[in-house]
């Protein structure tokens, strides 16, 4: 990753984090704020979602990444692109935003609403500069992984699954 995209990256992080992290805490001040009984169980139920993405991935990446002894998820030494993987490019990204969306929906005000959605906006441009570096990392492999698999869109990375299975 060059240096410039490298600042960027590290510039987009600290404007995101608050803003992802905000509606975590507004989720204990204005706990179903508006009311909508509907909304919270949706947030649990996203929550959830999110969680055992995160979980999934993480997984995988343990098993089939070859992280070496002592070393952190980040440290992959192998393209993962089997279980989740093979449906999204990025599902610890998306069960993030997942679980902050998740907190929105629990909360139901305003000001949770505008971070969450600010600060996922800005997450996910994130996610470009982690593609650049995984470019970089992997070569070809990823770009071809790329074509193959959509960045987030888990509707369209099953869809693709099963056809593929025909």
């Amino acid at each position: 990753m060059t240096e410039e995209s490298s600042q960027n990256s590290y510039l987009l992080m600290y404007v995101y984090s608050p803003l992802m992290v905000l509606p975590i805490i507004l989720v204990f001040i204005f706990y179903n704020f508006l009311g909508l009984d509907l909304l919270v169980y949706s947030g649990w139920i996203v929550m959830a979602v999110g969680v055992i993405i995160v979980f999934a991935a993480g997984h995988e990446f343990q098993v089939k990444g070859g992280i070496p002894e002592g070393k952190h998820l980040v440290h992959t030494t192998r393209l993962v692109d089997t279980g989740i993987y093979a449906v999204v490019r990025h599902p610890q990204y998306l069960s993030f935003i997942l679980i902050v969306f998740g907190f929105v929906l629990i909360s139901q005000h305003w000001l949770s609403i505008i971070s969450g959605v600010i600060g996922s906006i800005l997450f996910y441009m994130d996610v470009k500069n982690e593609e650049q570096s995984n470019s970089e990392k992997f070569g070809d492999e990823y770009r071809q992984y790329m074509q193959r698999v959509p960045r987030m869109n888990v509707l369209a990375g099953v869809v693709r699954l099963l056809r593929k299975k025909e």
